[in-house]
């Protein structure tokens, strides 16, 4: 229970701590850094709406409503797949670019003061060997 306990407290006042670094600071909340991100390893900067969903372990409908709202503040845009009627992509903007160039040194910052430093190299590795056996055992269960 003190582990489950420690992980749902952890996890909630990091994830707000890291988004409030990046709204005061860039204007950005954590949830549209982490699509910046994804679409920034893609190549042409796009990638399926469907995807970008399942890649922010978030709901189709909520990154719809999220990428519009990003759409909006220019940061990136849809576009209609040429190949598949029904399929649309999500890409970035140049300004979206450097929303994601100005926002990075900041995040990369706050993770590494607010968690990463804090373990040794063989926490860090257990801890990625924890939630990669997590996110497999999820990803297997789905239904």
């Amino acid at each position: 229970m003190r582990s489950w306990r420690a992980y749902v407290v952890g996890a909630a006042m990091l994830g707000e701590r890291l988004h409030r670094e990046l709204q005061e600071g860039h204007g950005v909340s954590l949830a549209d850094y982490e699509i910046l991100v994804r679409l920034s390893e893609q190549p042409e900067c796009r990638m399926r709406m469907s995807q970008l969903a399942d890649d922010v372990a978030s709901s189709k409908s909520r990154v719809s409503h999220q990428v519009a709202r990003m759409e909006k503040a220019g940061l990136l845009e849809r576009r209609d797949c040429a190949s598949d009627g029904r399929g649309v992509f999500a890409q970035l903007t140049e300004q979206g670019v450097q929303q994601l160039k100005e926002a990075a040194p900041t995040h990369v910052e706050g993770v590494r003061e607010h968690l990463i430093d804090l373990l040794s190299r063989e926490e860090q590795e257990l801890l990625a060997k924890v939630f990669d056996r997590v996110i497999t055992h999820l990803h297997s269960t789905d239904r």
